[in-house]
Parts: C-alpha cells; sequence; structure tokens
C-alpha cells in the first residue's frame, strides 16, 4: 500500500485543525494533523499510543513532562492517557501520526 499524500499540510476548512485517517487496521492507524500557525490544538488524551512525525512547521509539544520544541523530522512519542498539545505554533505545523492500536476517535 501507497500513502501518497500522508503528512503533507491541509489547512482546515470550517474547524480549528484538519485531520484525516489514512490507514486503519485492528492494531494500528496512521493520519495526518494540521494546524495552522498561530492555531489552537484542542485535542484530548488518547487511549491509544502515538507516534508523530513533524513533516512541516514549527510549534512546540507540551506535556506532563514538559515543553519541547519540533520542527521538521522530529519523532515525538506520547504514552496512551497521557495529557498533550502543540502550542505556540510559528508555521503552519503537519503531524503524521501513528496509533497503537488504532485511533478509537475518543
Amino acid at each position: 500500500m501507497h500513502l501518497s499524500q500522508a503528512g503533507q499540510y491541509t489547512a482546515p476548512q470550517g474547524e480549528p485543525n484538519h485531520f484525516v485517517e489514512h490507514l486503519r487496521r485492528e492494531a494500528l492507524s496512521v493520519g495526518t494533523y494540521s494546524i495552522p500557525a498561530g492555531g489552537v490544538d484542542d485535542q484530548q488524551p488518547h487511549r491509544e499510543d502515538e507516534i508523530y512525525v513533524v513533516t512541516a512547521g514549527r510549534g512546540h509539544l507540551e506535556t506532563d513532562e514538559g515543553r519541547t520544541a519540533v520542527g521538521p523530522g522530529d519523532v515525538l512519542f506520547v504514552a496512551a492517557e497521557q495529557p498533550h498539545r502543540f502550542v505556540d505554533i510559528t508555521e503552519d505545523l503537519a503531524l503524521l501520526v501513528f496509533f497503537a492500536p488504532a485511533y478509537s476517535g475518543r
């Protein structure tokens, strides 16, 4: 399977952010999460472990463990149920997101 548009920034239309799922299997799902510069990440903790790969843009990831600057090429792990959000987004942010098991939509 080839996911040709995965990881590309997509401007939100009528929502604060844009998420598109590219692949879903029982044990794994893959999507792209886009947040515009100056945007607000409104996500809540998930039941699944997550890996984010920053494909474009800049900002910071805040978790209970602290705050870290993120940019293209960074890979981030967030454990299931861990509160987290992207803040201080200075350039349109595109994140390739891997959920394990598959995203439950919570």
